[in-house]
């Protein structure tokens, strides 16, 4: 039976074509999956069938549901049938949620709305819902806030939201993309049991083939506001008529071609390093005990080389990270660069700071929107004991050795894409020549093609400079592609570490079997053809 019939959308934003011809139909219980990579428009999609598309937006065309066409409702129609008849899923939780309000009150606004309930009755369905999605009453209570739950518990909040009033359509969109594995896989299954118990229709939008691959029964591709092709999941990924689709599959198991720069010599040294925060006082007369994020962790990282640090949300890599950087101050151990020990705070001379430097998760939040590229290229080079006199020259320099141009300088952060942004933050912490760059999930909001693309950059600049790399992030298939070791990290503590290929082919603690098993793979024999596909990629 089809839920949802959408013929010929398409959407403008003042007079730009976004979206064009685009075609397809879901059935109830069913799994659609849309892939593509950033800006071919999946995304708009979504908002277009549920008429919150920007301002300044037109749409045409039909998507019909229930014998009536969401494009042509008006808006009171439309509040109704959002959160009762469609539910959506947006990919960052933080953003989705209210801040001032708790998790118990968000579930139940959707149901007081709608008038399907009195206040009381809605908080009750609420508790269950957010039993339902793994949110248990005597660790999670109604009144707890947002920012106190990690990102996979927001995100299962944001499922409680979207299902609350059993909505026969649920669209999710990217709703795995910043999770790490073990989450992601916790996610996935409860995504597929919602639907199979309540025979919703789940439209999944994701850059992730191998997400798709475990999840979807029919899949569209699209590119450029247009779908290129579709049809039902295994058959299309095993043929993969168009190029695109060929392309998205070469870049998803794309491996950049790397050169041995590491060398005997240490670079970055830490022993027995322990990071400790206080908690809450259980009473005003009480100490406030203490949790130990990082709990004694050693390792030695050489010149030349690339370490990869792995472990699911809240495990403790990126306080190591911060202490490494000279943010966090230790309660115990020591880190050395170089063999000069690194002191955070005040203590830090800024000839150790300009030595290493960082990519974060997310360009556009660590650059002042204010400032036009240039200036934030050139913001590190401050950390030199005296000004250079030719800015503009190495700030030119720096973004032409990540791929952009010098006239780029000229732009604010918010012209640019994601991948382009990223390289802007590459270009930012190379300007200085850093002996190490630290890479805190540097590429996980990125789709397929971008990522290979940056991956690529990452290992010619390592094999140019000599640079050395901690590179953090949950996706194994990076760190598997672009780093020498890896060391898995648990609670706090280094639990396993090796050279890579080892450590992910032939995990030696349960954690990290844990870790290799909650991948999505694409099933090996639908990749036949991928040595071939290499080829297209551009």
């Amino acid at each position: 039976m089809t839920l949802l019939s959408v013929r010929d959308l398409s959407v403008s934003i003042h007079g730009l074509p976004i979206l064009s011809g685009v075609s397809f139909d879901m059935a109830a219980g069913e799994v659609f999956g849309l892939v593509g990579e950033s800006g071919s428009g999946k995304s708009m999609t979504s908002l277009a069938l549920m008429q919150l598309l920007p301002q300044g937006a037109v749409a045409g065309g039909r998507a019909t549901m229930g014998g009536a066409d969401l494009l042509a409702l008006p808006e009171r129609q439309m509040c109704a049938l959002r959160g009762r008849e469609i539910g959506m899923i947006f990919q960052e939780p933080m953003t989705a949620l209210n801040p001032v309000k708790t998790i118990g009150d968000q579930v139940a606004e959707t149901l007081v709305i709608h008038g399907a309930a009195s206040r009381g009755e809605a908080l009750r369905v609420a508790r269950a819902r957010l039993d339902r999605v793994g949110l248990f009453a005597d660790r999670f209570p109604l009144d707890r806030f947002p920012h106190e739950l990690s990102g996979g518990q927001r995100q299962r909040v944001c499922i409680a939201m979207a299902v609350a009033l059993r909505p026969k359509l649920l669209i999710a969109d990217e709703p795995t993309t910043a999770l790490d594995v073990t989450t992601q896989a916790q996610i996935l299954d409860l995504l597929r049991d919602l639907v199979a118990e309540e025979r919703m229709g789940l439209m999944l939008i994701t850059h992730d083939l191998a997400v798709v691959a475990g999840m979807a029964d029919h899949v569209a591709v699209m590119q450029a506001g247009r779908i290129v092709e579709a049809g039902r999941t295994e058959a299309l990924f095993r043929t993969r008529r168009e190029a695109y689709t060929r392309a998205l599959f070469a870049a998803s198991g794309h491996q950049p071609s790397r050169q041995t720069t590491r060398t005997e010599k240490p670079l970055l040294e830490v022993t027995q390093a322990d990071r400790s925060y206080p908690l809450p006082r259980p009473h005003p007369f009480a100490r406030p005990p203490r949790f130990r994020a990082v709990k004694g962790v050693s390792f030695t990282l050489h010149e030349g080389e690339s370490l990869g640090l792995v472990g699911e949300s809240g495990c403790g890599k990126s306080t190591l990270a911060r202490a490494i950087l000279g943010l966090d101050v230790l309660q115990g151990g020591a880190i050395r660069l170089g063999g000069e020990e690194v002191r955070a705070g005040h203590h830090m001379h800024r000839t150790m700071r300009a030595k290493m430097q960082a990519v974060f998760q997310d360009p556009y939040g660590s650059f002042n929107p204010r400032w036009r590229v240039d200036r934030a290229v050139a913001e590190p080079l401050h950390l030199l004991p005296e000004p250079p006199g030719d800015v503009p020259t190495r700030v030119a320099a720096a973004l032409e050795e990540v791929g952009l141009s010098a006239k780029d300088g000229r732009k604010f952060i918010h012209e640019f894409s994601g991948g382009q942004r990223q390289r802007i933050a590459i270009a930012r912490a190379l300007i200085l020549r850093p002996k190490l760059i630290v890479l805190d999930e540097a590429v996980s909001a990125l789709d397929v093609r971008v990522r290979a693309q940056v991956l690529d950059l990452l290992a010619d600049l390592q094999a140019r400079h000599g640079l050395a790399y901690l590179f953090i992030s949950h996706d194994l298939g990076v760190v598997r592609a672009i780093t020498d070791r890896v060391l898995v990290m648990q609670a706090g503590e280094i639990v396993e570490e090796g050279a890579t290929p080892r450590v992910f082919d032939a995990p030696a603690h349960p954690y990290t079997k844990t870790l290799v098993a909650a991948t999505p793979r694409l099933p090996a024999d639908w990749m036949e053809d991928a040595d071939a596909d290499r080829q297209t990629v551009v």
